[in-house]
């Protein structure tokens, strides 16, 4: 609801849309470890997939919605026939401090209801999500065998640099970028015509 356009309202009259409530961010709680990292969130998409017993759908996920993409397909790229990243977050010699300090500020909202993660375990757990390198989920040299139809979103902010936009567009031999797709209510209709097409054009 907080995007340039709402991809449910966009998606839902031709796509059945399944939206997640991601773990401990939402009114979905699970339990947290020092040895927590991107393979707990990745494990939770797979195992609501099952439940619904989907075996193939399209992919689409904004900001860290981009890393849990690139996760997924690194663990069951035969499930996912396209995918878009809207804005995917990635590390920049500017966020390093930004990331760091998100994490933390999420951490301290939930930290009540983990009394047993002390602040070692709380920053092995941070480290692992956002101690990394690129897309923080995986790797460039990962991307480069991704042979999955990616759309990419270009994101234009600290928290979304257009660096990682254009380097996964690029190192994906099917790779996709659109780089305006915000700055005004033509632009958004424009992209939004796009996603759609991609789609289509993708599903089996």
């Amino acid at each position: 609801q907080r995007m340039p356009w709402n991809p449910v309202e966009a998606l839902a009259s031709e796509f059945q849309v399944i939206v997640m409530d991601q773990r401990n961010a939402g009114q979905s709680s699970a339990a947290v470890s020092a040895e927590d990292g991107w393979h707990c969130y990745c494990d939770d998409h797979l195992a609501l997939l099952d439940e619904l017993g989907i075996e193939r759908c399209h992919l689409l996920g904004a900001c860290i919605g981009g890393s849990f993409i690139l996760s997924l397909l690194q663990a069951a790229p035969e499930r996912f026939p396209s995918a878009v990243l809207l804005q995917p977050i990635g590390a920049s010699n500017d966020n390093r401090e930004t990331f760091s300090d998100l994490f933390d500020g999420w951490a301290e909202d939930v930290g009540d209801h983990f009394p047993h993660m002390g602040d070692a375990d709380w920053s092995a757990f941070g480290k692992r999500m956002f101690g990394g390198e690129f897309a923080y989920s995986v790797s460039p040299d990962f991307v480069r065998s991704v042979e999955t139809p990616l759309l990419v979103l270009m994101g234009n902010d600290i928290y979304h640099p257009q660096a990682t936009s254009r380097e996964i567009a690029a190192l994906a031999p099917n790779g996709t970028l659109i780089e305006q797709w915000k700055a005004s209510e033509e632009s958004v209709r424009s992209a939004q015509q796009q996603v759609l097409e991609f789609l289509r054009a993708h599903t089996p």
